[in-house]
């Protein structure tokens, strides 16, 4: 045991009228929502980078926090390690979520940054053994580093490609060892800046190349998770491959890799990209593309990526609307890819920082239930297109009708729709009642 942690013990579940600012007074892990435990619903997850590995830091000012594995190569790495089980354990979830150079310094070769991977993932490995905590997804570093500021797999340099290529193999390798069920591609110099030295073509070939090596060697190993690619904006590159689900798809289906790889959701990623974070929820589950989400929030007064903690119960119930309706999330599930502020110095302030997210999760999932449950939303959706089902009409839908014969039977059957209230006021009370 490590003395980072001295003098905090588990988080435990206390109800709403709790005033223990270190108690969940939402998130109740074994009350049964919808014929599931909460903690199954959610698969909530912790993510190294932000909680472990992030110094303080924003666009203006550097490190902030003093944690005591900073700078201390593979020694501190070893410190780390111990304290992220601890946490792990005090805040009581099954899942935590990694990038490679979280977890273990990067050497000044592929050989060396590998070699310290497997032996930070051996320990990590025994301590997943002891606790009983699971890996939710891996995930490999591709945009830190000056090698990739032209991208890793849509860089001009076939050299930084292939480097790219036996980063993620050694790390991929690691999520299926560890029993990961998920393994994340987020592409976060994979765009351009300016199309004065830039082939859009080239690069997305070479994307969709670097993806098939990962899907073929995913399949050759044995991995059984899902593979996914987290859309994002615009942040960092001026103009991003994956900026939203819309475009990840499009992207996929020209290349024929629609049915091998799903989303990884982001809220922030979604407010950045002009969505809300429902609206890409629900064209990824119309698409069968809704793997895993990531939960946070932005600073709506900051235009970058801010990664607070979620705090909006109603977005959240909206959000596990979609969720629920789509069956769940399989393997996948809620990563908290948010942070405490740069002012939040203490260790309890992470626990703060994940108690609110997982209260305000839990009071958008009960939320989604009771509405689901009510049934008036469904309802009211269905009536408004009702009219799709009557036999007219289905046939358009079907293609069993041409454009002369829609003409030809408006004409016989002197069709003169009126408009009709959408009710979106109405509906939004309704939503309210619940969250």
């Amino acid at each position: 045991m490590t003395d980072f942690f001295k003098g905090l013990s588990q988080v435990k579940y206390e109800g709403p009228e709790s005033r223990n600012p270190l108690a969940f007074r939402h998130y109740n892990k074994d009350e049964v929502i919808a014929g599931k435990r909460m903690e199954d619903h959610v698969r909530p997850a912790i993510a190294y980078w932000h909680t472990f590995a992030q110094e303080g830091g924003d666009p203006f000012g550097g490190r902030t926090f003093d944690r005591p594995w900073f700078d201390k190569g593979m020694d501190g790495a070893k410190l780390k390690t111990e304290v992220a089980f601890e946490f792990f354990d005090l805040i009581d979830v099954p899942f935590f979520a990694f990038h490679d150079v979280d977890v273990a310094p990067e050497g000044e070769t592929l050989a060396e940054s590998n070699k310290n991977l497997r032996i930070i993932g051996d320990l990590i490995a025994a301590n997943m053994q002891k606790s009983g905590k699971k890996l939710l997804w891996g995930t490999a570093n591709l945009f830190s580093n000056r090698r990739y500021m032209a991208g890793a797999a849509t860089n001009p340099d076939p050299e930084v490609f292939a480097y790219a290529a036996g980063q993620v193999k050694a790390v991929l390798e690691l999520t299926n060892e560890l029993g990961g069920e998920n393994y994340v591609l987020w592409g976060g110099r994979e765009g351009y800046e300016t199309l004065l030295n830039t082939k859009i073509g080239q690069e997305q070939d070479q994307m969709a190349r670097f993806l098939t090596l990962v899907i073929e060697h995913a399949e050759k190993i044995g991995f059984k998770g899902q593979i996914l690619i987290e859309p994002k904006p615009q942040e960092p590159s001026k103009h991003q491959y994956d900026y939203d689900v819309a475009t990840v798809f499009g992207f996929l289906q020209k290349y024929g890799l629609e049915k091998k790889v799903k989303c990884n959701i982001e809220v922030g990623h979604a407010f950045l990209a002009g969505h809300s974070f429902e609206h890409e929820l629900a064209v990824a589950s119309s698409l069968g593309m809704l793997g895993s989400v990531d939960a946070n929030r932005n600073d709506l007064q900051s235009g970058w990526d801010t990664d607070h903690f979620p705090n909006n119960a109603g977005e959240m119930a909206l959000a596990f609307y979609y969720i629920i309706k789509q069956g769940g999330l399989g393997k996948g599930g809620f990563n908290f890819d948010a942070k405490v502020r740069r002012q939040s110095l203490d260790p309890a302030d992470l626990l703060h920082g994940h108690i609110l997210g997982l209260d305000t999760l839990a009071r958008g999932l009960k939320g989604a239930a009771a509405l689901i449950a009510d049934g008036e939303f469904d309802k009211l959706l269905d009536e408004r297109y009702a009219g799709w089902n009557q036999k007219g009409a289905a046939a358009m839908l079907k293609g069993e009708r041409s454009l002369e014969e829609i003409a030809a039977w408006v004409h016989a059957e002197n069709i003169n729709p009126q408009p009709r209230s959408g009710r979106q006021e109405y509906l939004e009370n309704l939503v309210n009642r619940f969250v």
